[in-house]
Parts: C-alpha cells; structure tokens; sequence
C-alpha cells in the first residue's frame, strides 16, 4: 500500500510539474508573438496627435498619499510634468499623521475651495478640495480627507474626479511623461470597449532622478532589488503580455493603471475588504461586463511606463509579498464563482484556473513537495539519482525562462544598455532559483498562514525613498 501510494504521489507531482512547464512555454510563445505585433503596429506611431486631438479623452489622474512629507513636493512636480493636455492631477491626503497636507499647501500656493463631490462610491468624510492659486498649477487638486487606507483613498479621488478616464498610481512612482498618451491610446482605437489599460512596471532603484525625472537607468546596485528586476521582466514581458493578448488579463499592477470611471463606479470601487484592491476592481469589471453581456477587453501595454522603488531588504519585502498572497486569496475567493464557469469564457476556463492552480497552489505544492521528499528520505525510498535529475531540469527550466525574458527586453526597449549590466542581470538570474525563489515560497505560505488567522492590515511598510531618505509608509497605503 505504501508503494502505492508514494507512485500515484509521485505521478501527481510529476503531472503538476509538466503542466506548470507547458503552461509557461505556450505563455512564452503567446507573449514573444504580441510584443512583435504591438512593436510593428506602433514603430511609426505619433503621439503627438493624441496629445493635440480634440477627440482625446479626458483622464483623472489618482494619487494617494500617506505620510508623504519628505517626497510629496517632488512626486507632484513629477506627476506635473506628464505629456497630455486634458488632464487633472488629483493627490489624496489620506489623514496624514506628518507635514504632508501642510507641504503641499506651501509648495503649490493651495487655498481651500468649495467642491462639489460626487459621493458615488463609498469613502471616509472628505474635509477638504484645494486648488492652486497660482496658474501654472491649475491641473493640480488636493483632497483632503479622513485616514481610510488606499482603496478608500482612491475612491475618493474617483468622487471628486471630473474626467472620462481616471489613472491609479503610487505617490512616489517616476511616471513616464508619455505614459498617458500610451495608455489612452487603446481606449481609442480597439474595436471592443476597453474598460482598463496597464502598463509595465520597473525598479528604479540606484538609478539617476533628478526634478521627478528619470535621468539615467540604472541595474540596482543592491542584490535584493536586483532579483526583483529579472522578476517583474518576466512576470510583465512573459505573463502579462501573454494574457493580454488573450484577454484574459486578470491584474493591473496598483502602481498605474488607465480604468473607464463608468465602469468602475457601475461596479462600486476600490473594495475596502481586501490587501489586493488592484487585481479584485479588475476582476470584478470583467465579471461585471460578462454579467451584463457587454463586450469588453483589458489591455495591457509592454512599454515600460512606471518606475517604482522596490524594497532592499528581505524583512520589507516579506511583508509585501505576504500582502500579494492574501490579496490574490482574497481575489480568488470573492469571486470562485468564475471558477471553471464557461458563462466567462477563457477568463473562467483558463484565467482563472491557471491562477488558482500555479499562482496559489504552486507555494503550497512545492512546499509540500520538499516535506514529502524528507519523508522518503527518512522511510528509505529516496532515490538520489531521480531527484537530482528533474532538480536540475527545473532549475534549468527556471533560468530559460528568465533569460528568454531578458532577451524580450532587449529585443523590445533594451533599457540596460551596458553589457556589464546585462552580465550583472544574467549572474543575478542564475542565482535566483537557489536564493530567492525558496524566499518568496516561504513568504507565500506565510501569506496563506496569515490569511487563515484573519490577517488584514498592510503592515508597516518602509522606503529610503529616491532621495535616499527613510520614510515610513505605515499600514493603509
């Protein structure tokens, strides 16, 4: 009995590994062939005529902002300076405990006005809009408003938003200033609604920021940001790029995105009940549209149009991947009943279920998968020579992919220019299956662990911030 159920084990891991393996080759080929697609459609594209259309849409641009006072100067002047014409820049104050609201009103001449808000989607008391008294800043309002967390803090930016479009970013990212003229453009030309639009996020760690501007990219010069380099290349240039072109795009990264705002209050806004705000809102539209037999599409764009810091020490970084574990549980959950439900097309029958089985299950099967192992070294029925082989062939396995997704980046924007950074990245790369991929398995389980306990908040959350100074950014945002 014993041997037969370690075979029928083993041939379930074995089933496991093979269908994760072919999932990530197909994701691969579908990826590799949108991003020659999206490179040939836009090589002579002119942006310019977005940007002077009188047929653009108006957009809305969303900034909470939690204890921001060292960087909330230079993030508005940042966000200031973004290419598009009819827009509005709305910074939300969410109950800063520091000098934040304070620094904005120094910085930007800001005076209190009356401001009719649109209380459409739930939010804590709103105590205050501001706007600039001097012109040069005319795009820019202030909210200010009681401590309520980033989803609450967004969609009180939705209510005071005036716009066709609202864009929802992190404060203290570097956004491209074209970024918008990218992401509206699908919202203009695709032949299906398009209710929201993402784009690819990078590290800006150790790289040159001057005036809220990115001078110089930069490979990080820690190891820890490094890793997390090769990982977001792959997730967005391997993963979303494939999904997209499917689409069956199920997350938009809370860092930038471009949403339909009648779609988004139709569908209540950000949910207050979750760690993962990002990815629930863009699940809940595509059920909402399916729902209401409306056609619709998510896009995703591989240009690389936000920089954001990423975390350089492990204890920080445990405590946002644990975040994105039960973020992605809760996601999971809310909506189960798009599991396997053909009512939703691929999203429900393979969306879904790929998330299901190799986003959540994957930490918990590989961590299972390495007790199970100790178990049949401990009865005697290990076999070395088994193990060593499909060690290797995942481990080989893992860093293809990674260099697959390297060489996507190079063919496509080629940010790292020197080759000694592209040397660096290939180093990082093959260390990231023994060093940090066990890390980011452990953080996982500790995420599931969490979330069973009932876990809610963020977390305290810290940054040196790109002016390389410790700012706090506690549970809420």
């Amino acid at each position: 009995m014993l041997h037969n159920f370690i075979e029928t084990l083993n041939n379930v891991i074995f089933f496991y590994a093979i269908t994760i393996s072919i999932a990530y080759v197909l994701l691969a080929i579908f990826s590799a062939r949108a991003l020659n697609h999206y490179m040939k459609k836009n090589k002579f594209v002119d942006y310019n005529n977005i940007l002077t259309s009188p047929l653009s849409p108006s957009v809305s641009l969303i900034a909470p902002a939690y204890n921001e006072e060292k960087n909330i100067v230079e993030n508005i002047r940042s966000l200031l300076s973004v290419h598009y014409n009819n827009i509005e820049i709305i910074i939300v104050n969410d109950g800063s405990k520091d000098n934040t609201m304070q620094a904005m009103i120094d910085a930007y001449h800001l005076q209190k006005v009356d401001y009719y808000v649109n209380n459409q989607v739930p939010c804590k008391e709103i105590l205050g809009v501001y706007k600039s008294s001097n012109k040069a800043f005319k795009k820019l309002v202030v909210v200010d408003k009681e401590n309520g967390g980033k989803s609450d803090a967004l969609n009180a930016g939705i209510n005071v938003a005036e716009n066709e479009l609202i864009t929802c970013i992190d404060v203290d990212c570097i956004v491209e200033q074209g970024a918008i003229l990218k992401m509206v453009k699908p919202f203009m030309e695709e032949d299906k609604n398009v209710i929201a639009t993402g784009g690819v996020i990078r590290i800006a760690n150790s790289c040159v920021i001057e005036d809220g501007r990115l001078i110089d990219i930069k490979v990080p010069e820690k190891i820890i940001p490094r890793f997390q380099v090769v990982e977001y290349i792959r997730a967005f240039l391997l993963g979303r790029m494939a999904w997209s072109k499917l689409n069956g795009l199920l997350l938009i990264s809370g860092a930038l995105g471009l949403f339909d705002k009648r779609i988004v209050i139709e569908c209540g806004g950000y949910e207050h009940k979750t760690v993962g705000e990002d990815m629930e809102l863009v699940v809940r539209m595509r059920r909402y549209m399916t729902d209401n037999k409306r056609k619709y599409k998510v896009v995703y764009i591989p240009d690389p149009l936000c920089w954001t810091e990423a975390p350089d020490d492990y204890k920080i970084l445990a405590r946002q991947r644990n975040r994105w574990m039960r973020g992605t549980i809760e996601t999971l959950w809310f909506h189960r009943k798009i599991f396997f439900n053909p009512k939703y097309g691929l999203l429900g029958v393979l969306s879904y279920p790929f998330w299901f089985f190799y986003e959540w299950l994957a930490p918990i099967v590989e961590f299972l998968g390495l007790l199970y192992f100790i178990f049949l070294i401990s009865i005697g029925y290990s076999n070395w020579v088994f193990f060593l082989v499909l060690f290797f062939t995942v481990y080989f396995f893992a860093i293809t992919i990674s260099i697959l997704s390297l060489v996507y980046e190079e063919f496509s924007y080629r940010q790292y220019k020197k080759h000694s950074e592209i040397l660096k990245l290939i180093g990082t790369l093959v260390l990231e299956p023994l060093i940090y991929h066990p890390r980011t398995v452990w953080w996982s389980l500790r995420g599931n662990i969490d979330k069973i306990r009932g876990r809610k908040s963020w977390g305290d959350m810290s940054r040196k911030g790109f002016d390389k100074k410790i700012v706090k950014n506690e549970t809420g945002n």
